[in-house]
Formats: structure tokens, sequence, C-alpha cells
């Protein structure tokens, strides 16, 4: 690899050079192991123009955002897209098939990117990119390490450092190429440090006071969070603790000094399971240095997310998870709840492929997501549900400049579960709570917020001791789901996804029809159980 201190200068004048001295694109280029690469229209050319802005790229997703609810790359212009991978890290994902495939979504956990129709495409693509750098700037000796990122990935897709408008207007319209993204843009200038700790970073330390109709102890000496009682899971618990379970978390990792979320994990009424914890987020130096990260949360929300699953059933009086005889696997995806950087869409996606490959594993619960879709992650998503996986995600938590979005990504995906928050009161008035998101794309809802009082919500583990600490928004709605289908799904382990989702469906408010808003609507625990 070409020594890093040729590569800083070169990547500081790259964006002048990208607008001179091209040559039109070939309509078809031979890469060395004969897969031709077809071009399905002309590009169109830079002109000299320079990248948008950062501010015109963020008014153009709102833009975006208020129209259609949703971001998509593949319905903007190469121009833009161009820019906004210049404007974050030039990294992008590129995903792969050979010609004429399709149905890719229904098929990819059948696909061995190492077979020779697959390697070949991916190869011809990093081929031309290599070639197409060395023919621009040739004072440099150009090698594979220096434009893949992130190493070989088990699914079809590739992340390549791409700066040039050429390479990437070309990349975006080859015949073989399904999508071409920038990883690591996002509406990170929009949001206050504030509002990301409303989100689930910040402090995780106990709370300092907890009235006493927040919880109740049971006659064991668990404490269990107010909110369990409405959806009715104490009464489940007399039926199915979540036993023989085994549930997935892709959130920021788990605290290190939570003893109940570590040796304490299997104590007390909850033995005889096991909890994993693997990192899959990378940090990188000069986006080209890449280590993992460790499995340890450094924000506080997997730590919450994780109690709320299956935190034990103690007598000493710490909070319970719902599914406290189930077992986990903690992944540490992402530094934090917005997956808008190139390591954290690297790291779920990771994460989704992980999970997605273990036989013992049944749910997959992701309590974090983004304003804008990611072709990788989603990649990855279906590849865990085509193993059978239930996959449950977040509907979304509220920032001030995106009140007015749906359904957040990835949980828009048919192939996810669409979790949402409401507050107390009748069912016939369902309010969502201060900053969940709702719409036609959620699936069912979950009580974690008093209507009186905001700052009522859900009880579960600080980072560190039995005293609990409060979390919200529709990433503990969504834990609290995932521990809901572990019950159901510990019933009868042999059971299906479908037939766990159809007694979730069948054993909430609004069946056999759907709100507008809120889905199948808040889930009786103890009914699905007994279905």
């Amino acid at each position: 690899m070409r020594n890093l201190n040729h590569l800083l200068p070169l990547i500081a004048v790259v964006f002048i050079l990208s607008s001179c001295e091209k040559e039109e694109p070939e309509m078809a280029l031979e890469s060395p192991n004969s897969v031709v690469l077809k071009l399905n229209k002309d590009i169109e050319p830079l002109n000299d123009r320079e990248a948008l802005s950062r501010n015109e790229l963020e008014e153009i997703a709102k833009s975006k955002f208020a129209r259609e609810g949703v971001f998509q790359w593949s319905e903007v212009s190469d121009y833009v897209v161009w820019s906004a991978a210049i404007a974050s890290d030039s990294i992008i994902s590129v995903g792969y098939q050979p010609e004429g495939y399709s149905n890719i979504d229904q098929s990819i956990h059948e696909i061995n990117v190492n077979q020779s129709e697959w390697r070949n495409v991916r190869e011809a693509l990093i081929s031309y990119v290599l070639d197409t750098y060395q023919r621009l700037y040739p004072d440099q000796i150009w090698e594979r390490s220096d434009v893949v990122a992130f190493g070989d990935k088990p699914l079809p897709y590739i992340n390549l450092r791409v700066w040039d408008y050429e390479v990437l207007a070309n990349l975006r319209n080859f015949s073989v190429v399904r999508y071409c993204e920038p990883m690591g843009f996002g509406m990170e200038g929009e949001i206050e440090a504030s509002d990301r700790s409303d989100s689930g970073c910040g402090g995780n330390s106990a709370a300092p006071f907890v009235p006493a109709n927040d919880f109740y102890t049971s006659p064991q000496g668990a404490m269990v969070s107010w909110n369990y009682i409405p959806m009715k899971i104490h009464q489940a618990w007399q039926q199915s603790k979540g036993e023989n379970i085994k549930i997935g978390l892709i959130d920021t990792g788990m605290a290190p000094d939570q003893q109940k979320m570590g040796s304490g994990f299997a104590t007390g009424f909850s033995s005889n399971r096991t909890i994993e914890k693997i990192g899959t987020h990378q940090t990188c130096t000069f986006f080209i240095f890449c280590s993992d990260d460790g499995p340890d949360d450094q924000c506080g929300h997997g730590t919450n997310m994780g109690g709320t699953i299956a935190a034990p059933f103690s007598s000493d009086g710490s909070p319970s998870g719902v599914a406290w005889k189930s077992s986990l696997v903690s992944v540490r995806a992402s530094q934090d709840v917005l997956v808008n950087s190139s390591t954290e869409k690297d790291g779920v996606s990771d994460a989704f492929y992980e999970l997605g490959s273990r036989a013992d594993l049944k749910i997959i619960s992701m309590s974090m997501g983004d304003l804008f879709s990611s072709g990788q992650v989603t990649d990855a998503v279906n590849y865990a549900y085509n193993q059978g996986k239930m996959i449950l995600a977040a509907a979304g938590t509220s920032f001030e400049f995106t009140t007015f979005v749906g359904v957040i990504f990835p949980a828009n995906l048919s192939s996810t579960l669409a979790i949402t928050g409401i507050k107390t009161g009748s069912l016939n008035n369902m309010q969502k709570c201060s900053n969940c998101h709702s719409g036609s794309l959620v699936d069912f809802v979950v009580t974690m917020q008093d209507r009186n009082n905001a700052s009522r919500t859900p009880l579960t583990l600080a980072d560190v001791g039995n005293a609990p600490t409060y979390t919200g928004g529709s990433s503990v709605a969504t834990a609290t789901a995932a521990g809901i289908a572990a019950l159901v799904w510990a019933t009868d382990p042999s059971q299906s996804r479908a037939n766990v989702m159809d007694r979730m469906k069948e054993a909430s408010n609004f069946y056999p029809n759907r709100n507008g808003q809120f889905g199948w609507g808040l889930i009786d625990a103890n009914a699905a159980v007994l279905n």
C-alpha cells in the first residue's frame, strides 16, 4: 500500500482534478476476467460544477422527507450522490450482481459471493476504479487496499473510496450495479447534542428518585416496571418466561460494569441461559486504518435495551427484563442510535449477517435507525429475514426537524416489524409518545409513557448497580416487543416465525383490522402466550 503521507495530499487535490481532463465514458469496459461493464445510459457530464454544499444537500433531503417520508439515493442524480459522498468521507456502498440476475431480495441468503460469477463482477468493479485512478492520477501507484474500505464482505456489496465524479457516475450506471450510495452522509448538521442525548446517549446513571407508583415489587423481590402491567406481561410470566429462546440485540453494546448483564445474567430466577457480547463497529483513522472497537457500551442505550429485553429476575430489587429466561447476544454495531456514518452502516450490516447466520437465534431487535435508506443494510436485513429471523425495529424517535417523518429506516422495510410507543389511556383514543413516530408502516405499539406525565417512562438497568434508570422512545417499545415475542415463541420453540406473528396480531387490540397509525395495536402479552 502507498505511504499515508502520499495519500493525504492526493485527497486534497482530487476534488479540483475531478472536474477537468475527463474523457467521455465508454459504453462497455472489458475487465481482465472478461466481465463486460455496460452502461445503462450515458452519464451526465459534470461541466465544471462545484459540489453542492452540505446545507444545499440537507435542504434537498428535507424536501424529499416532507413529500415522501423517506429518502432513497436511487431517486436523486449522480451529481447529488457525488456531492453527498465528498461532503462526508467519500466511502460509497456498491451492491452488485451478475448480468441478468433478479429477485436478489428473496435469494440473497443462498448466494456465495466467492463463486466465479459473483467474484468476477466484484473484481471487475474494483479493477475499473483502480484502472481509472491510475489513468487520472498516474503519479501514484494504486493498490486494491487504497480503494476498498472495510475489507471483503460475505454479501454482494463492496465499500469503495470514491471522490471522482466520473468514477461514481459510471458505477451508478453499470448494468451489474444494483445501488451505489454514499455511506457517511447524514443530517448531523441539524442535530443538537441534546437531541442525541434524548435519543439514547448521554448519562446512564441510576435515577436519583423513583416514585413508588413507577414500579411494583414481585413476591420474589424483583422490580417490575409500571408499563408491563397494561400489556399484562406479568400475567404472561405464569405461562412463559422466554425459556430456550435466544435474542440478538443490535445496538451500542453492553456496559462492562453492569453485572446483571455479565456474570450475574444467569443468576437468581434466571438460571440456565447465556449472554454473549460481540462488536462489529470499527473506529477508523483517516478512513483507512480501521479496527474493531469491541463490545462495550459507550453510550448507555444498548445497556438500557438489553435490560428491557432480558435483565434477570432477581430478589435484590433490580429491574427485570420482559423475557428473563431468554438468552441474549449483544452486538455493538454503532456509536449511538443514529446509524448515519460509514462505520455504523458497516457495523449494522455485519451484525445482521452475524446474527442471521446463527441457527440458535430466532429474534433480532434493533432500536436504532436513520432517515436515509441504505441498500447495504437492506441486503443484510433481507439475509437475516430469509434465514427465518423475526426482526423488530424502532419506528423512530423524533428530533425537532423530523417530526413530519413517518417510520424510519430500517423499520420501514417489509422484512421488519416496526414498533412504536404510546401513552397510557383509552385504546380507542390512542396517542403516540411525545417523541415517537407513527404511520401506516407501524406494526405494533407498546405502552411506555404516562399521558399526564411525559417523564414517566419505563424502568430498566443503568450502566452499573441494581438501582434503575428511565428510558423511553420507540427504542424501549421495540425492546419490549422483542421480549414479548420471546415469551410467545418459548411456549413452543419449534413453531415458525409466522405462527408467532399471528399470535401477536390476534392478541392486539385492533385485530382483525390495522389502524392507519398504530398497526395491529397494543399487544396483550398474556393473551398472546395463551393463543
